[in-house]
């Protein structure tokens, strides 16, 4: 099943992701869009890189400036995703109309995970390496970036993980470990390279850091200001993203 595809069944379980591409594409703006489909901007900006990262690929350009948080618009890729959106939601109903029994359609809702880990990046399976009890799976991200996730051989096994197979890359923002280009890194971390995206500060708790690592990926980070000072990150710097192979959980496209 392609990425494009399985992108699509993620979103047939989150339709306000589905309807925010529309109503970019109708809108034509951020804010608006947010505000049509009972988003925040900030939310909306959430699901927008979650998608581009499920995708390995953008699916919606911004550009920067003008009314109401600046343009946007889909990509090619975008359009295509709404349109097998409608044709999967039109199969999908034909399909629920035949499922007589309550129990059937209550065990498919439990089957169906949702997540709290901000970050999610697709891949492919580029190596798995036996470490006793446990593996240490290699996930290519594209674009020359790679991870590593420390699971158990059981989970390898009922993942059925092999080389090249599809999987999705999930860790959560507060894991994540940002220095500057010249710090030294632990060597037994992941570490990704990018741009800082955009910087959230909150004097109430931590700031949230995006991160470009391009082809439309986006990690987020939480960082406590402090350490953002001593950073002193700003937009469009380049920055270093660590974590550990034990904080990254795997899964794979249904």
């Amino acid at each position: 099943m392609s990425t494009l595809t399985n992108l699509a069944h993620y979103i047939t379980r989150r339709p306000q992701r589905i309807a925010l591409l529309q109503q970019i594409a109708e809108q034509g703006a951020i804010t608006r869009a947010a505000k049509a489909a009972g988003l925040s901007y900030k939310t909306a900006w959430d699901a927008i890189d979650e998608m581009n990262n499920l995708a390995g690929q953008p699916l919606v350009q911004r550009s920067i400036g003008g009314k109401g948080g600046g343009g946007a618009r889909l990509t090619a890729t975008g359009e295509r995703l709404l349109q097998l959106y409608k044709r999967l939601e039109q199969l999908q109903s034909q399909l629920f109309e035949a499922a007589e029994q309550d129990g059937d359609m209550q065990l498919l809702g439990r089957l169906m995970l949702r997540t709290s880990a901000r970050n999610q990046l697709s891949g492919t399976v580029h190596a798995i390496h036996e470490q006793g009890r446990n593996d240490l799976i290699e996930v290519d991200l594209g674009n020359g970036k790679r991870l590593r996730a420390q699971i158990t051989h059981e989970s390898t096994e009922l993942l059925e993980l092999r080389g090249g197979a599809p999987v999705i890359a999930l860790f959560k923002a507060g894991t994540i470990e940002l220095l500057a280009v010249d710090e030294q890194a632990d060597g037994t971390f992941n570490e990704l390279t990018g741009q800082v995206g955009q910087i959230l500060e909150d004097r109430d708790g931590p700031c949230e850091i995006r991160i470009d690592l391009g082809h439309g990926q986006t990690l987020c980070a939480l960082l406590p200001r402090d350490r953002l000072h001593r950073l002193g990150l700003a937009e469009g710097q380049p920055v270093r993203a660590c974590f550990a192979p034990t904080q990254v959980l795997l899964g794979i496209p249904t």
